[in-house]
């Protein structure tokens, strides 16, 4: 392989308490910590990793976004991607830009940068949608290896392992390829101060969608955002016959 294209997303930090706007259009995001998704950190150590055993030539981390997106590149950068690319996507669009408009955006990169493997978190923390990798695999007519939690090369292939509902799974597959990456693919390393110094010299370079020529227009609307129930608190009873009679109050039995 000579090139790993990797897509990071910035979200509102994991340890954030998430707050609903008081018009319900969406959740408070000015003056909150945002970072990396810990996905895409992770598919960032993993790329790195393979670049360190001389498996790629260059990795190339890529964001959509606006402008303070350039910060969860800088920090790709400084745990050691080659080079950024920020998609710049239009304020108005932002808010309801969704995984198939990021699939077509990926796909395309990776075409013009001539990538051999794309790799991506399984899912962001903030939409939990789980749908990029598998829609830049059908957009690429590439084969996909989700949810990895372990990646091995040779004999000109890789070697997926997979968590599914009941285990384990193995994968076998040929370059080009889209990888999502699990948990426990690996633990990402710390942006160390120097390499986020020699991150701030590295190369970033800027394009919108439409010079992509890719619509990234609304395709939902967003008619309300609301706080889930507050969740009743538990209680202990004495005895299973007790449990059963609350449960059947309740209409749960």
């Amino acid at each position: 392989m000579s090139r790993i294209l990797v897509g990071v997303k910035r979200v509102i930090d994991y340890a954030v308490k998430i707050r609903v706007k008081p018009d319900k259009t969406g959740v408070i995001t000015d003056g909150i910590k945002h970072s990396m998704n810990p996905f895409d950190e992770i598919a960032i150590e993993e790329a790195i990793r393979m670049k360190e055993k001389k498996l790629a030539q260059e990795v190339i981390a890529v964001t959509c976004g606006l402008s303070q997106a350039q910060d969860t590149l800088r920090t790709a950068l400084a745990m050691g991607a080659d080079r950024g690319i920020h998609v710049e996507i239009p304020p108005a669009e932002y808010d309801t830009l969704q995984p198939i408009h990021v699939s077509k955006i990926l796909a395309k990169l990776a075409k013009d940068e001539k990538a051999d493997l794309i790799i991506v978190g399984k899912q962001a923390i903030d939409d939990d949608s789980n749908q990029t990798a598998q829609m830049i695999a059908g957009n690429l007519d590439w084969p996909a290896g989700t949810f990895c939690s372990k990646i091995e090369h040779g004999n000109g292939e890789l070697t997926i392992t997979r968590e599914i509902d009941g285990g384990l799974e193995v994968l076998r597959l040929k370059t080009p390829a889209v990888l999502s990456a699990d948990l426990r693919l690996n633990e990402p390393r710390y942006a160390t101060l120097p390499n986020i110094m020699k991150a701030k010299k590295k190369p970033i370079k800027k394009i919108s969608s439409k010079d992509l020529g890719i619509d990234t227009s609304a395709r939902i609307e967003i008619i309300s955002v609301e706080e889930p129930p507050v969740r009743q608190a538990g209680a202990i009873v004495p005895d299973v016959d007790t449990l059963i009679a609350k449960l059947k109050e309740r209409g749960h039995l």
